[in-house]
């Protein structure tokens, strides 16, 4: 068909064009009649790994193809089954209304969903009151309690056991890494259940009414609940008034421990370990790096 002509040998080549409008024109256009869905006006959104575009009143995101390096497979998996499920637990997040492939120069896949009218909670915090940061708090941990909930494996992804995860930790000495794994170890982790594996302040929409929206499933992973609720202190940039609303009490010793297990076994723990503490050499000199910036918070 040859809708897509941009040439796509590596990542560097995917990076350039995929927040292009004029490049994916074509295949979008494609894609809303295969679909049945109206035209309307190509909107770049905001840039992440795959190219995502609303059009209307629907957000088109189309994968990167295997030509970039990137495997997106699991990806896509991933993005499909979260995205239903925690609509079915009666989480507020886009509806999918339609996703599948197509078949051109590179083979895309490509999920549309709903687009939510709403304001990412990043931008919108900064001139909140205290109150209303505290309400925005519980909102979002009334959200991760419907969500943290067991559920069937639907990606296969073990978060505590596979060592291909612990790449972030690179930079950080061999003691420490075993130190890390040694610990990992010996706890005694709750069950998994479904955690959105992401929710940074980006990934949470507040609606004109008020409600809040989540977004972005492609992280979604089975874990222990402390693997969502970990982040919440950083994605909150240690706000004392969001960290009451989300977790109320929170000065307490095994609420520390909660934050550096939790850390400790995340997808993106060893980056967030480096941006805010830099390469430390113990899981001591961590942990009370952790609770420090915790009760200058509270």
């Amino acid at each position: 068909m040859n809708l897509f002509t941009a040439q796509i040998n590596g990542w560097d080549d995917w990076e350039n064009v995929y927040q292009s409008v004029l490049a994916f024109a074509p295949l979008i256009e494609h894609v809303l009649r295969k679909e049945q869905l109206p035209a309307a006006e190509i909107e770049r959104l905001t840039p992440g790994t795959n190219a995502v575009f609303k059009v209307g009143d629907v957000v088109i995101k189309i994968f990167a193809p295997a030509e970039s390096g990137m495997d997106q497979t699991l990806d896509l998996q991933t993005e499909l089954f979260a995205a239903r499920h925690a609509y079915s637990l009666g989480v507020r997040v886009p509806k999918v209304i339609a996703n599948g492939f197509v078949h051109d120069k590179y083979d895309f896949a490509y999920i549309i969903t709903e687009f939510v009218h709403g304001v990412e909670l990043a931008q919108t915090l900064k001139t909140m009151t205290a109150d209303e940061k505290i309400k925005i708090g519980q909102a979002l941990r009334c959200a991760t309690n419907k969500m943290n909930i067991p559920c069937a494996c639907f990606n296969g992804i073990d978060v505590i056991h596979d060592r291909s995860r612990d790449w972030r930790w690179e930079g950080f000495s061999a003691q420490f890494k075993a130190e890390r794994l040694a610990h990992i170890a010996l706890q005694d982790f709750d069950q998994r259940v479904f955690v959105h594996g992401d929710l940074n302040l980006d990934n949470v929409l507040l609606s004109p009414n008020g409600e809040l929206c989540v977004i972005d499933f492609a992280d979604a992973v089975l874990a222990p609940a402390l693997y969502e609720h970990a982040l919440m202190p950083f994605s909150f940039e240690f706000d004392p008034t969001l960290l009451r609303g989300y977790f109320g009490d929170y000065s307490s010793g095994e609420f520390i421990d909660m934050c550096l297990n939790g850390l400790l076994i995340h997808d993106f723990g060893g980056d967030i370990a480096k941006e805010h503490f830099g390469v430390v050499d113990s899981l001591d000199i961590l942990r009370k790096a952790l609770e420090q910036k915790l009760l200058i918070s509270a």
